[in-house]
C-alpha cells in the first residue's frame, strides 16, 4: 500500500502501466454536485445564511419600510450566493482532479487538487467495503482496510466516510451506478483472494506452518 505524488500518469488514473496480468475493470469520478452538496454542507450553508437574513430582516422590520429593511438584510443573500459559488467550485475541481481506479487485483485512488496524492489498496490489503446509496442511483463505496494500514482523514478528505476520525476509511464518492460498481468490486477482490490462496507460493507457507 503506497501513497505517492502525481507527476505523470502513463494511463490516466495510475502512476505507472499496470504490470502484466492485471486488468483495468472500471474507471469513473464523482459526481461533481452531489460531491458539493455531500462533503461540503451546501443545503446547511444555505440555511444558516437564510437565517441570518431572515432574522435581520425581522429585527429591522419594525424599526423602517419594508423595501429599506429588504435592502438592509439583502448582503446575507449576497454572501449567500458567493458562498455557494465558492463551494460549488471547490467541489467541481475537486471531482474533476479525481479518478477511482477497479483493477483485477487492487483499488487505486487519484486524489487531491493542490496535492495530488495516488492512493492504492490492493485486495490483499481490504478487509471490508460498504456501499452507501443515494437518490438517483449514486452513492459511496467505503473500504474497511487492515489495522496495520493508517491514513490521514486531513489527506484523504474528501475520499473518506465522513466521521470516521479514528480509522479513516477510503471511500469512493459519490460515484454513478454504485451497486454495479460495487458489484464489479466484490467479485473482483474474491477472485483476487481465491487467486492468491491457491497460489504455489500460498501453498508452500501453508505446508512449512503445517511441518513447523
Amino acid at each position: 500500500m503506497s501513497q505517492d505524488d502525481f507527476a505523470f500518469e502513463p494511463i490516466k488514473g495510475l502512476p505507472e502501466r499496470p504490470p502484466e496480468g492485471e486488468v483495468i475493470l472500471w474507471q469513473g469520478q464523482p459526481n461533481w454536485l452531489r460531491l458539493t452538496v455531500d462533503s461540503l454542507n451546501v443545503w446547511w450553508v444555505l440555511g444558516y445564511f437564510l437565517f441570518l437574513f431572515v432574522w435581520r430582516f425581522i429585527s429591522v422590520s419594525d424599526l423602517m419600510p419594508i423595501n429599506q429593511a429588504l435592502l438592509v438584510s439583502f448582503p446575507f443573500l449576497a454572501l449567500a450566493m458567493i458562498v455557494t459559488l465558492l463551494l460549488m467550485l471547490v467541489g467541481y475541481i475537486l471531482a474533476k482532479t479525481t479518478v477511482y481506479t477497479i483493477t483485477n487485483k487492487r483499488v487505486v485512488m487519484r486524489i487531491g487538487a493542490a496535492l495530488t496524492v495516488t492512493l492504492n489498496l490492493p485486495f490483499t490489503e481490504i478487509e471490508n467495503a460498504a456501499i452507501a446509496s443515494s437518490s438517483g442511483n449514486f452513492g459511496s463505496i467505503a473500504i474497511d482496510t487492515k489495522k496495520d494500514a493508517k491514513f490521514s482523514f486531513l489527506v484523504l478528505w474528501p475520499h473518506v466516510r465522513s466521521w470516521h476520525f479514528k480509522k479513516p476509511k477510503p471511500s469512493l464518492r459519490c460515484i454513478p451506478d454504485a451497486p454495479e460498481v460495487a458489484e464489479i468490486l466484490a467479485n473482483a477482490a474474491k477472485a483476487r483472494l481465491i487467486e492468491v490462496k491457491d497460489s504455489p507460493k500460498q501453498k508452500l507457507q501453508n505446508l512449512d506452518a503445517v511441518v513447523s
